[in-house]
């Protein structure tokens, strides 16, 4: 069993695996060479050879536990042909839904057009590099795929005016992403992913009445899915309220937190394993603080089944010797 196995499954607390969101990313001069000859980000999440060498970038560097898949989680849209791009500096920007195409789509046709990333997860799964560790598959929740469909680019503070009006299409869009997550879920675990996270990275835009149809039982079906092909869930639903909540609904086989939540009380309150809550900007401060922050996560989940990790992505300035840093002195703790 990995080390991650081990915390999520059998609870172990001796040691304290750790990966990091975004740990394959732009603070990586090897990945901003690879970026630098691809601007097309989607092209480059379906090359399958740039994909899997991007993902095991940070595995020749540093000693983690995992790698996580270089891809996203509007993959899914696109798969779904609604137009998805990023551009430089604005983020996502994504096409007019038309839910009447969006019904045509066919579970082969969709597979074909992801088929890359689950060949990449492959190339990775069989990789030197991964002996003993995870290969980490992961989707978007129902709800922040459904915020990037209709809002069409990042909500950050707020959603488009009218966006519950048209209950239908919701209500549609929901039933064809819990297909089509299936299905991706599905393929990764085939392709060799031995963890699944499930991103909700707009769950804290939503007021607590609307949770259980919107975020309570979409997740709850495909965290369920996951666990019936006998495959550990982490679940992410950054901003969420009430953590103990979430738990006790959804049940995942460990929860990441972000770094509003105090980590005391989320050990007092929640029994299954927890990941990550460091805040990222911690990493471009000096490595004293660091140590700081950081062991202030170790010290309060010592007793706790906990997997070290960050309350959201690496930042793209973030220095690469202090992620090095981070990561000996979890391994060393």
């Amino acid at each position: 069993m990995t080390p991650i196995q081990e915390t999520i499954i059998n609870k172990k607390t001796t040691n304290s695996p750790i990966w990091l969101m975004r740990q394959a990313g732009r603070y990586l001069p090897e990945f901003r060479e690879i970026r630098k000859l691809n601007p097309n980000f989607i092209n480059l999440c379906l090359n399958e050879n740039l994909s899997s060498e991007i993902t095991l970038q940070p595995l020749k560097r540093f000693e983690l536990d995992a790698a996580i898949i270089f891809s996203d989680i509007l993959m899914l849209p696109h798969g779904l042909n609604q137009k998805v791009e990023f551009k430089k500096d604005f983020g996502p920007q994504l096409g007019s839904l038309d839910l009447d195409d969006l019904s045509k789509v066919d579970e082969i046709d969709f597979i074909e057009k992801l088929y890359p990333i689950y060949k990449s997860i492959k190339k990775v799964s069989e990789n030197n590099l991964i002996k003993n560790k995870n290969v980490i598959g992961f989707i978007g929740a129902p709800w922040t795929l459904l915020v990037y469909m209709i809002n069409k680019h990042s909500p950050k503070k707020k959603l488009i005016k009218d966006f519950f009006k048209d209950e239908f299409l919701i209500n549609r869009i929901l039933i064809i992403l819990e297909k089509f997550l299936k299905l991706h879920i599905d393929q990764q675990i085939k392709s060799g992913a031995t963890v699944i996270q499930i991103f909700d990275s707009w769950a804290g835009l939503l007021e607590e009445k609307d949770l259980p149809n919107y975020i309570y039982i979409p997740t709850l079906n495909l965290v369920d899915y996951v666990k019936s092909l006998n495959v550990p869930v982490i679940c992410f639903p950054r901003g969420v309220k009430n953590y103990k909540n979430y738990c006790d609904i959804i049940k995942p086989d460990a929860v990441n937190i972000d770094y509003d939540v105090n980590p005391i009380s989320i050990c007092k309150e929640i029994n299954i394993p927890i990941q990550g809550g460091l805040d990222p900007k911690i990493l471009l401060t000096d490595k004293e603080n660091l140590k700081k922050e950081a062991r202030r996560y170790l010290d309060v989940f010592k007793d706790h089944p906990y997997i070290f990790n960050l309350g959201h992505g690496v930042l793209p300035q973030t220095d690469p010797n202090m992620v090095d840093y981070l990561v000996k002195m979890v391994k060393d703790y």
